[in-house]
């Protein structure tokens, strides 16, 4: 394999650039992720969260839910990443995650699909850039909302980092 040098820019999509996305436009994701408990026990461990309803069974059969719940820290994390390919491929910084909201409980074997919508555009810091905010929305098999949040990003403009400004 050809060692990628200063050419690695090149290997991101041709249309995710700062210039390709307008306010109010709405992305529906391709790709969904089920959540498999390997996930929620692992995440929920390595964040040192310790609420039995991520891990005690016994506990949660008996509980409203009747079984154990993911981990919202593990929801939104798929929700964004499921989002990332199609919005966030030529961010440079991730500049915020605000008004984060978990809706609706999500169990093990749930499959997450995502939404992104252009909330803001503006120029950024340098010629080189701009900065959006996404909302990222979740939504189980059932078309149930599990999550809301917006991401603010520092994003690639064309002119600089594209195809076009080595031509």
């Amino acid at each position: 394999m050809k060692p990628l040098g200063r050419e690695w820019w090149r290997l991101t999509s041709p249309d995710n650039y700062f210039e390709d996305f307008e306010v109010g436009q709405v992305i529906r994701h391709a790709r969904g992720k089920t959540i498999e408990p390997l996930e929620n026990v692992l995440i929920t461990n390595l964040v040192m969260n310790t609420a039995q309803g991520h891990f005690n069974e016994h506990a949660m059969s008996v509980s409203a839910f009747k079984q154990r719940i993911s981990y919202g820290g593990v929801n939104f994390s798929i929700i964004m990443g499921l989002a990332s390919q199609d919005t966030c491929e030529n961010v440079l910084a991730e500049l915020g995650l605000d008004n984060i909201r978990l809706m609706t409980p999500v169990f093990h074997g749930d499959t997450l699909y995502a939404y992104s919508e252009v909330l803001s555009k503006e120029d950024g810091p340098q010629a080189d850039v701009g900065i959006i905010v996404f909302r990222h929305y979740g939504v189980n098999q059932e078309d149930r909302q599990v999550f809301e949040g917006d991401r603010r990003v520092l994003i690639k403009r064309r002119h600089h980092w594209g195809k076009e400004a080595d031509d």
